[in-house]
């Protein structure tokens, strides 16, 4: 397995965020999910990787530079394969995130989660990362939890 940059055109990318696309949909009404379009994903200050086992993505998550209440990363599109669920692939994704923010500067990496993704919640909440209040262009939502992680430590 190989933890790489990938390209938001290719193929196998465009597939993965597809499933992403189709699991969050079952789970949220439209006006809840905030995802991160492929074009988005394209952008300079977006830093996407996956894991990869010989021509498949096992796994990917990007981080998002923001900086309009104050400079953070933001988490964006965390997502492992069902079948590969399990294996510590998603704390590998995040690890490798964190370590780019660090290298890079940013002082806070922010998320907004969904309440139905327990898993996710729980592997935020032992990273380290704290729920706090809605973020940047954030609305409330009743199906959204917002969380943060400090690494200037």
């Amino acid at each position: 397995m190989k933890v790489l940059k990938l390209d938001p055109t290719s193929e196998n990318v465009i597939e993965i965020i597809s499933d992403i696309d189709e699991l969050m949909n079952s789970l949220y009404p439209q006006e809840s999910n905030q995802l991160l379009s492929l074009e988005e994903l394209k952008g300079n200050n977006v830093y996407f990787i996956g894991i990869t086992e010989e021509d498949e993505i096992l796994g990917c998550g990007a981080i998002v530079y923001k900086n309009d209440d104050e400079v953070y990363g933001e988490l964006k599109r965390i997502y492992v394969k069902s079948k590969y669920r399990g294996k510590g692939l998603s704390k590998v994704i995040l690890q490798e995130l964190i370590a780019h923010a660090k290298n890079i500067e940013l002082p806070i990496i922010r998320l907004e989660a969904g309440i139905r993704q327990p898993e996710a919640l729980s592997l935020y909440t032992k990273i380290g990362f704290k729920e706090r209040a809605e973020f940047g262009s954030y609305q409330y939502d009743p199906l959204s939890v917002y969380m943060e992680l400090d690494i200037r430590a």
